[in-house]
């Protein structure tokens, strides 16, 4: 009796510091998020310190992303070697110093180096993030524990709006981001003094039953990217996610205000409101839809539904670039895109739960990165498409690019329908008995 009150009294240990492991990693989550945003807030001050002409701002914008991308396989290796720890530590303090180099880099090579360095730096927390969601939560939490990660990362974006954009004005932009480097060194330590790989590190047990992994044993990391990129089940969710969002995001990040302003002649305030709307809708839809697919047991069902949102948006979104519109109706449109887009989150889980557990990080970094190709394609796509169509009415030139995103949407839903049911659990071992 006294050995099941103790191994009782163990789990319930697990149970409540998993929340200390999540919380951590979940606020530096949250830097990731604010410094994907925070250089659009302070672009003028950049323009002026720098001499920087617009094309050149965007190409540091763009720096974050470039180094975002590049590092996304060596962050699964390493996440699935060193472990969640180690690598996210060392990613913090990298983004510390990127952060201050910015802040206070004294020319342009600086400050673009700094840019790089936090992309480098950052590109470590979400792929390390769900490893450790992997082993904390059980399966049929994962869903709802990623969801819930990602609102957290649309909080930080939030920071990088009107809060950043207030610090500015009070300390100068300078000091604001010596102030996130410093931010950023005391969450790495954070991050070393409470996270642990997985709850046996710390003596604890697992959360759920260790399954037998004989059969499918990991194997070499390198070569385990071969084989990932080779499973025929990985393919689906490769392009579903990235057609997703990055459409969802060309539109909340690039050319949703554009679009506004130019069509429904809207000023740049009234504008930036209505397109929030996508954003406070992907914070509830990635909760909502992890949890509601976590709970019903099933992965596809709730993401399919979501897809057909998605698609019905996209094509309300091409048809309306003709009308005018009240700005209530426009609002719903872009909180019903956003949540919709949120099915992305299921299928993460997905691409965990197709994958051999060992090899997570791995995994989900080679999705992270066709993610990122997608999320850096749209925009100039969209742009292209509406240069080219600068002598047409410039409803037509929009209704052209939003075109694409809709065929996107349905290229989308279609591989929704052929991505594999897991049932919200590890399928990898069944599927490799299933072929001996």
């Amino acid at each position: 009796m006294t050995g099941q009150n103790d191994n009782a009294g163990d789990v319930a240990k697990t149970l409540r510091y998993r929340w200390v492991v999540w919380g951590v990693m979940a606020l530096a989550y949250m830097v990731v998020f604010f410094h994907r945003l925070a250089a659009g807030v302070v672009r003028d001050d950049l323009i002026s310190a720098f001499g920087l002409s617009s094309t050149a701002f965007g190409h540091l914008a763009s720096t974050y992303s470039y180094a975002y991308l590049i590092m996304q396989i060596p962050v699964g290796l390493l996440a699935d070697s060193l472990g969640a720890r180690l690598t996210v530590t060392v990613g913090m303090v990298v983004a510390g110093l990127g952060s201050l180099i910015f802040g206070y880099a004294p020319n342009a090579f600086l400050l673009f180096a700094g840019r790089f360095a936090v992309g480098i730096g950052v590109s470590t927390v979400f792929v390390c993030i769900l490893k450790i969601l992997s082993r904390w939560f059980r399966e049929n939490e994962f869903a709802t524990m990623s969801g819930l990660t990602n609102s957290f990362g649309n909080l930080g974006g939030y920071l990088a709006q009107t809060p950043l954009a207030l610090m500015v004005a009070a300390i100068t932009w300078r000091h604001t981001f010596g102030a996130i480097g410093i931010l950023s060194f005391f969450l790495a330590f954070s991050c070393y003094l409470f996270i642990r790989n997985r709850p046996e590190s710390m003596g604890l047990p697992p959360v759920e039953a260790p399954k037998d992994q004989e059969e499918v044993s990991s194997g070499n990391l390198l070569a385990g990217v071969l084989e990932i990129l080779r499973y025929p089940l990985m393919w689906p969710g490769l392009f579903f996610i990235p057609l997703f969002m990055g459409a969802s995001l060309a539109m909340t990040g690039a050319w949703g205000v554009p679009f506004l302003m130019d069509v429904y002649n809207m000023a740049a305030r009234r504008a930036s409101g209505i397109v929030s709307a996508a954003v406070i809708g992907a914070i509830i839809g990635g909760l909502a839809l992890g949890r509601i697919s976590d709970r019903m047991g099933r992965r596809k069902p709730p993401m399919v539904v979501a897809g057909i949102v998605y698609v019905l948006c996209w094509g309300i979104m091409v048809l309306l670039t003709a009308h005018q519109v009240s700005s209530v109706i426009l609002g719903v449109l872009f909180f019903c895109l956003g949540f919709s887009s949120m099915a992305f989150v299921i299928a993460l889980a997905i691409t965990k739960e197709i994958n051999h557990p060992e090899k997570t990080g791995v995994a989900i970094s080679i999705q992270n990165m066709t993610t990122f190709i997608g999320i850096a394609l749209f925009p100039p796509i969209m742009g292209a498409v509406i240069d080219f169509s600068a002598a047409l009415p410039v409803w037509v030139a929009y209704r052209r690019a939003f075109i694409i995103c809709l065929v996107a949407a349905v290229i989308g839903l279609g591989l929704a329908l052929c991505m594999k049911e897991t049932r919200c659990r590890n399928i990898y071992g069944d599927l490799r008995r299933q072929k001996k």
